[in-house]
This record gives structure tokens, sequence and C-alpha cells, in this order.
């Protein structure tokens, strides 16, 4: 693999490359009214707004400083035609029919309802026939199954150690529930969505441009404060040499990745 070298890692920079896949598929048009659901620091929605240039977009998510780095980045870039809400997307009351595309960058695998909150983003979406303009669309990337994510694999087992199970218990949000398309597709189309298309996506995360750095930010993640927790000191320092040594092993001249595999996928509203 050859590419730029990023800085020290964050959110963005993990998913540098699935971004440059994920943003072509949205199709935004210059004039859309565009919905980033889960937006983060606002990354996703600041570049919807360059690329909906007469038109606008609005980021919510449901945490206040990500928001606040969000509107931060906006007034760095001079973005006129982006705001930014701090929203539960199951729940907020959108203007209704009034966008043409809501997209997620791994922002929609948490609700409590899918269904109810995909429901709720179709009724913000524009129907068919209105200025004779085709229905509103959902552009989303979620994680493939957790098997198929080296990331997660490597992680756990590290934590776990050898010759031990690497499960963890169900409580908590869940980043693979949206994994499966049987599945995916029904709850979109019960939440009145049709057209429903699954993209294979085939890019590795990029932890940052050492293992130090990796190990910084791989520890931040809920997966692995959960497993560290329930191990006494020692055990949790034994875990954390492991999971250094997995880390030093995928260190390359680019920094450290780990292969995943995800899909985009796209609806329109029914």
């Amino acid at each position: 693999m050859t590419v730029d070298r990023p800085g020290p890692c964050g959110y963005d920079d993990e998913l540098r490359l699935h971004h440059e896949v994920l943003r072509p598929a949205y199709g935004i048009q210059p004039h859309d009214h565009v919905l980033d659901i889960g937006c983060g620091s606002g990354q996703t929605t600041c570049e919807a707004a360059r690329m909906a240039r007469g038109g606008d977009a609005l980021g919510v998510d449901i945490s206040a400083p990500a928001i606040e780095r969000a509107r931060a980045l906006a007034r760095a870039q001079g973005a006129g035609n982006v705001t930014f809400e701090r929203a539960d997307a199951q729940v907020h009351r959108f203007p209704q029919e009034h966008f043409d595309l809501a997209i997620s960058r791994f922002g929609t695998m948490f609700f409590d309802d899918p269904a109810a909150a995909f429901a709720n983003v179709g009724r913000a979406l524009r129907p068919a026939g209105r200025a004779l303009r085709p229905a509103g669309r959902l552009v989303m990337m979620v994680w493939q199954a957790s098997d198929r994510n080296e990331w997660n694999v490597a992680i756990r087992q590290s934590l776990a150690g050898a010759g031990k199970s690497a499960a963890v218990s169900a409580a908590g949000p869940d980043p693979f529930s949206l994994a499966e398309p049987p599945a995916v597709t029904g709850i979109l189309e019960t939440a009145g969505f049709a057209d429903v298309t699954f993209t294979d996506v085939h890019q590795p995360v990029y932890y940052g441009p050492d293992v130090a750095a990796a190990l910084d930010w791989v520890r931040g993640f809920r997966c692995t404060s959960d497993m560290l927790s329930r191990l006494d000191p020692a055990a949790a320092a034994r875990a954390l040499g492991r999971l250094r040594e997995m880390l030093a092993a995928h260190l390359s001249g680019d920094g450290v990745w780990l292969d995943s595999r995800a899909w985009i996928v796209t609806a329109r509203r029914g």
C-alpha cells in the first residue's frame, strides 16, 4: 500500500480510505439539501456542503463536544451553507420532506430502534415527484460482520490472550448491528425505503504513524476499555503488551493499518 502518510490518528484519519470510496457514492448535486447523520467532527458535512454549493447541509450528532468541533471546522473553512445541531436522529423533528439526501459514515449502527429511526429519517426526505425530481435517497456506510473485520478480531484476540474466548457482553452499542444485508433490507423497507442495495468496501483502517500512537488510539475504543476493565492490573498489563505486539506486526512504512470490510448501503424513499 502506498499512500500519503497522515499524522497521529483521529477518527477522520482512521477512516481516510473509506471516506475516499464513500464520497463519490453520495452523488450530491449542486442544489441538494443534505442531512448528515452522526456527523462527528463535521468532515463529511462540510464536504457535502461544498458539493451542494447551491444547496446546504445539516449535520447532527448526539455528542455535544463533536458538534462543537464540527462548528469550529465549519468556521475555519468559511462554510456558509452548513449548520450543525446536537440531535438524536431517531426522534429529532427534522423538516418534513425537505432533504434530497441523507448520508452517514458509520453513524447509523447504534440506533435503539432502527426501524423507527430510519422511518424518521425517511419522513425528512423529499418524496418522488416534488418539482419533477426523484425521491430522496439514503447513502450510508456500515461495518460488515465482526468476523470479517480484522481490526475487531485482532484487538479482541490480543486482549483475551491465547486460547481464550474474545467474546464480551453484548451490552452497549453494537457497531455491527447493520452488518447483515437481509436484516437491513427488512428494516429499511419497513421504514418506507425501496431499492435497497449493498456495495462491498474492502479498505484498511489507519491507526497511527507508529505503534505508540496506534496503541493510544486503540485504548480509547469502547471494546478495548470494556475488556481491560474486567482484568486485574497485572492481567491488563499483559493484555496491553499483547495488543502492542499485534499493532507492531501491522506496522508498515505508511503507519499501522488493519484490514476491514464495510457496506455502502443505498436506498430511496418509497
